[in-house]
């Protein structure tokens, strides 16, 4: 049986600063990693832990999230296949998602996965040909049209492109009235804002004892204006109950013509607030049902 190796160096990056900590498989767990990072960050933080939500980390290209014991878990498998020399090690990012990213001239981290430049959107020059620079028989001209174009889209392009195909959707965190870190979905294809059924129960929008036939089974129910933090920024908006039961808030397009929500048509995940030109941490989501077959949001 293979020995748990010894400490490992992990790089860390924030929005300001990079740095390194030592991690070790025996000694450590998701809870002392967590100490180590807000030690490390206590004055790019102004002494605030970091917590769930505030850690993610890079693995094959991916970022993924490193919020509990789960992410842990395989945050741990996913080192110990670098230690066997498989992959490259992972890197963390730590961020308090509830500050502003640093906008120049302040300095930004250009290791940090938020500010990392895209990949040009030009699409390559073909290469000149002896059939585009000179005279050619019929023979030759007719053989120059059988001949396949050659595919000059970009492969981050096609990427997207599959991406879209596979019916992911843009989600962000933010708050609505009492309630902190909610992971919402933001879609402008819906025109309101709203809470689901079960959400609104836990979180006392809505009665516990709410009877069939009341709050939504007869038509979508006006709740009223809540707060809506997202980012720095907290607006007001009415919000509606609905039955939609894959994300506890949905952020609609009255949110999002009133915070000026704009899109990357290449970087699906780079979605800026015009009203205030903050950058929100966005991030994908695939859903899929217990047979492993993919949900589609509308």
């Amino acid at each position: 049986m293979a020995q748990p190796s010894g400490p490992s160096i992990l790089d860390v990056h924030t929005p300001s600063s990079s740095f390194a900590i030592l991690y070790s498989e025996l000694e450590d767990n998701l809870q002392t990693l967590f100490d180590k990072l807000s030690k490390k960050t206590v004055a790019e933080l102004n002494g605030r832990h970091v917590r769930p939500g505030w850690v993610k980390y890079e693995w094959n290209n991916i970022v993924w999230n490193l919020d509990d014991a789960s992410d842990y878990a395989i945050f741990g498998w996913r080192l110990k296949s670098t230690a066997a020399g498989i992959d490259s090690p992972p890197v963390l990012f730590v961020r308090d998602p509830d500050a502003p990213l640093p906008s120049p001239p302040e300095y930004q981290n250009p290791s940090f996965y938020m500010f990392r430049p895209r990949p040009a959107t030009s699409s390559p020059q073909l290469p000149a040909t002896p059939e585009s620079s000179s005279v050619t028989s019929g023979k030759s001209r007719k053989r120059s049209k059988e001949t396949k174009p050659q595919d000059t889209v970009p492969k981050f392009k096609k990427e997207f492109e599959k991406f879209h195909n596979e019916n992911g959707v843009r989600t962000i965190a933010g708050s609505i009235g009492p309630v902190n870190n909610v992971r919402m979905l933001l879609k402008s294809g819906y025109r309101h804002v709203y809470i689901s059924r079960k959400f609104a129960i836990k979180n006392g929008f809505i009665p516990r004892d709410a009877a069939p036939g009341h709050y939504g089974y007869s038509g979508i129910v006006n709740l009223g204006k809540w707060p809506i933090t997202v980012g720095r920024t907290r607006t007001v908006h009415a919000v509606y109950l609905t039955e939609e039961s894959h994300f506890d808030v949905v952020l609609g397009r009255s949110f999002v013509e009133r915070r000026q929500i704009k899109f990357d048509p290449v970087d699906p995940t780079d979605v800026v607030c015009g009203d205030t030109g903050e950058k929100i941490d966005c991030e994908l989501v695939i859903l899929k049902d217990g047979k492993g077959q993919i949900v589609t949001v509308t």
